[in-house]
């Protein structure tokens, strides 16, 4: 098997229990090059749980999570390979855009080079001497999307990324996956707004109790579904109570 036939992303078989509660149970999915799949699935239903899998962040009891091919933890520069937004709120309210940017930039080993041109494509560059507890969700979005793309990885791992996004930054960051897919990255794009996953994804996986239970090529099911996501995944997901 060559380099360009292993997947950007695959999870295979991941199992997590946390005490007396299975979070994921036989979960697996792959997203090649040049493809954005949308994970989607019910609010617990295990979509982050994966992506920290994925991530590093938390362990398999079984099964495995591999980027470009290995454990995060075996790879031999993740800031360069994979780029991830999981959550916005844990920026540090008193430094600036710019000054986040360069911390991180030095604590990966990447050049300050690439702040000035990520602050102007994230529209930041007119805030970015400002403390970040000024900022909206939507702009802490894009600080926390500006450093996923410091190390101009190949691969994105993301977790409700437009949270907080206007419909202009909606569509800025729509633009930006399209063309980070053109150019041969792979994301994972977790989201609750499905007509967005629908306008930005190449595949969906649906995962509801911890299991995937089904997902295709976006415009096979949407042409399955009388051109409607939404009605391919409330057909397979418990949308009860419990789950919101």
């Amino acid at each position: 098997m060559t380099d360009n036939d292993i997947p950007a992303i695959a999870a295979r078989g991941l199992r997590k229990t946390y005490r007396s509660t299975t979070a994921v149970e036989e979960v697996s999915f792959s997203v090649a090059r040049g493809r954005v799949l949308g994970l989607l699935g019910p609010n617990g239903a295990g979509k982050t749980t994966s992506m920290r899998m994925l991530l590093g962040l938390a362990s398999p009891d079984a099964g495995e999570a591999l980027i470009e091919g290995r454990p995060y933890a075996r790879l031999d520069d993740p800031a360069r390979t994979v780029g991830a937004v999981l959550d916005a709120g844990g920026l540090h309210p008193g430094r600036t855009a710019r000054q986040h940017l360069r911390i991180a930039a030095a604590l990966a080993g990447i050049g300050d080079a690439r702040v000035r041109p990520l602050l102007d494509e994230t529209g930041l560059a007119d805030a970015a001497d400002r403390p970040m507890r000024t900022y909206s969700l939507g702009m802490r979005q894009r600080v926390a999307l500006a450093t996923a793309l410091l190390g101009e990885p190949s691969v994105l791992v993301l977790d409700e990324p437009a949270n907080g996004l206007d419909p202009a930054g909606t569509r800025w960051l729509r633009d930006l996956l399209h063309a980070f897919a053109q150019r041969g990255g792979a994301v994972l794009l977790s989201s609750h707004i499905l007509a967005e996953v629908a306008q930005v994804a190449h595949d969906v996986v649906v995962i509801d109790h911890g299991r995937v239970v089904g997902g295709g090529r976006v415009d096979e099911l949407a042409d399955a579904h009388g051109g409607d996501l939404e009605s391919f995944y409330l057909a397979l997901t418990d949308t009860t109570e419990a789950h919101r």
